[in-house]
């Protein structure tokens, strides 16, 4: 008897497991597929060479999907020290090209066989004036820009007020003695001047290229002065603006707070310093504010100085900071099927006209968007200083189509330089050499 109801207990068992397994079935990519509902999940990659913001872009692919069941989006994050270029290229080279790579201006050209035509996107007559530059080639729009950014001195207002004695005001510093006196100030109060990050890309890509924009406020006057720079024709130990920008940083070095070992620090400690108010000043951009906030002790209160080049106000760049579209994003053509690109484009589209969308973009990412439908004002408060440069037509122009090694290599010769490993002739020549020799 006992036998017999185990038997019966058995085939029920499997009449039960044999119902279950045709209700739903496991496809080879391990969807769910139900015979009910037949919903198929589209998989979205998105290369990431923004490190400070993976966690922000996480949760606003999260908030894409939850609007989007169908289509899931994965952030991968571009190592740290390993150039964007680098990475996409490797990962094409393996066939696992990622659906959206976010990458260097200077770096979309070399995917214009790769990157889908984005020409005909509604987001094209709603970018800023010279916003899509970098992304036209051979007159197609090939790429989406993602950010506006810009750098110079970062200022933490409740050091400098103290320092000042009362209400600081940043246009007053125009001019490098002006910037020395503010060093000064802030030391007196017990507080250090200056952090400043030893990053190769902060250094190559953002410092030294102050020096190319500040050469004329022509763009063209700009591009001509790096085509003879290519061709040998500089001598930069006779130009004026590059010696005066040296001239500002050698100041600089003197009030580092890590001048004894300037090489040592990383990113991180420059937003704590600043935010805790142990230094008055850092020499980064705005995409720093996430960090900084992490450790806010002044209410809020950051914004730009520009870095003067000499001690006449006048002088072209002493009144400005860099501002541009830093990074964009370019869509596979290759390696990922149509149904992803339609994905990607509907990702795209989300940031720029669904509200979720725009707030993840400006309030959760912190990114100065490119478009002029996007009416959201940021409440970071160096994006609001950003704005203010832009409103009063004191920008620089924002060296973004450099060559893609320009940031190592030169950045590894500020680096020595820095660390007074090489003289003000010595970082010449290796600049010199550099441009001789570039692809």
């Amino acid at each position: 008897m006992k036998r017999k109801i185990l038997s019966i207990m058995l085939t029920f068992a499997l009449v039960f497991s044999l119902m279950a397994g045709c209700g739903t079935k496991s496809s080879d990519n391990g969807e769910s597929n139900s015979t009910a509902t037949a919903t198929k999940t589209v998989k979205i990659t998105l290369l990431n060479s923004k490190g400070e913001i993976q966690a922000q872009l996480e949760d606003a692919a999260k908030a894409f999907t939850k609007e989007n069941p169908n289509i899931a989006v994965e952030v991968i994050p571009a190592a740290a020290g390993q150039s964007p270029f680098e990475k996409v290229t490797s990962m094409y080279a393996s066939g696992n090209a990622p659906t959206m790579a976010m990458l260097d201006p200077g770096d979309i050209a070399k995917f214009k066989d790769k990157f889908l035509d984005l020409s005909s996107e509604k987001w094209v007559k709603d970018a800023i004036d010279g916003a899509l530059n970098a992304a036209t080639v051979d007159g197609k729009v090939i790429a989406f820009p993602f950010a506006v950014e810009g750098y110079g001195l970062i200022y933490n207002k409740a050091v400098l007020d103290k320092a000042y004695g009362g209400n600081f005001d940043p246009s007053s510093i125009k001019t490098r003695d002006a910037l020395e006196e503010a060093f000064k100030k802030v030391e007196a109060t017990g507080a250090k001047a200056l952090e400043i990050s030893p990053m190769d890309w902060s250094l190559g890509a953002h410092f030294l290229s102050i020096a190319y924009a500040d050469q004329s406020k022509d763009p063209a006057q700009v591009a001509q002065f790096l085509s003879d720079l290519k061709a040998g024709k500089v001598d930069l130990a006779n130009n004026k603006v590059f010696n005066g920008l040296m001239d500002t940083f050698d100041m600089m070095k003197k009030y580092n707070i890590d001048k004894n070992d300037p090489l040592s620090p990383t990113y991180d400690r420059g937003p704590e310093l600043i935010g805790k108010g142990e230094v008055g000043f850092w020499f980064m951009g705005n995409w720093a504010w996430p960090q900084i906030k992490e450790f806010d002790t002044a209410n809020g209160q950051y914004g730009f100085i520009p870095v003067p080049i000499s001690n006449n106000p006048d002088d072209y760049g002493n009144s400005g900071i860099p501002v541009g579209v830093t990074k964009f994003i370019g869509i596979d053509k290759t390696q990922n099927s149509a149904e992803q690109q339609d994905a990607a484009k509907k990702f795209l589209d989300w940031l720029v006209y669904n509200s979720t969308g725009q707030d993840m973009l400006v309030n959760k990412l912190n990114i100065i968007p490119a478009f002029k439908n996007i009416t959201l004002q940021p409440q970071d408060p160096l994006a609001k200083s950003i704005l203010q440069y832009v409103k009063s037509g004191n920008t620089l122009e924002f060296m973004t189509t450099l060559p893609p090694d320009h940031w190592s290599k030169l950045g590894a010769s500020m680096q020595k330089y820095l660390a007074g490993k090489i003289d003000r002739k010595g970082l010449i020549d290796e600049i010199e050499n550099y441009w001789k020799n570039v692809q």
